[in-house]
């Protein structure tokens, strides 16, 4: 079996508030999105493909796992070519995020990462954006009190 995932994180600033926008595809379809406080933009696309393999772990089952194909599209060339050992991940906040995806890969069959525009990772995107909103709005009337 195969599903495929598009992930996307985001921050405003950078570092700044930053969220990410996971959705699952078929046979799953679901979306997800997160807001992880503040980090890097780089922090927030690894933080996006670590919850991703952990839901997806979470939602078929270990033992499911072990078929399981899939193919993670994002709109970060940076990280794709890190997570496909194209480039070397030097940063000291991404080695961690970077040891932890290598660690879930290890439960699939084979997680092949797929670069893409931004335009055809809408969907990833717009979750990140409307968690971002969400708590920038929030943090920001806390101000206004």
């Amino acid at each position: 079996m195969k599903i495929n995932i598009y992930t996307d994180g985001g921050a405003r600033g950078n570092p700044g508030p930053a969220a990410l926008g996971v959705v699952l595809g078929a046979p799953i379809n679901k979306d997800y999105s997160e807001y992880l406080g503040v980090k890097t933009n780089n922090e927030a696309e690894y933080e996006a493909v670590v919850f991703a393999l952990k839901k997806l772990k979470a939602l078929v089952g270990t033992q499911k796992t072990k078929d399981l194909e899939v193919e993670i599209f994002m709109d970060s060339e940076l990280a794709v070519n890190q997570l496909n050992h194209k480039y070397k991940v030097e940063s000291e906040n991404i080695i961690p995020l970077f040891i932890k995806i290598h660690n879930l890969r290890i439960n699939y069959k084979n997680v092949h990462f797929t670069h893409i525009p931004r335009a055809k990772n809408k969907d990833a995107d717009k979750l990140v954006n409307i968690e971002l909103d969400k708590n920038t709005n929030a943090n920001n009337n806390l101000f206004n009190l």
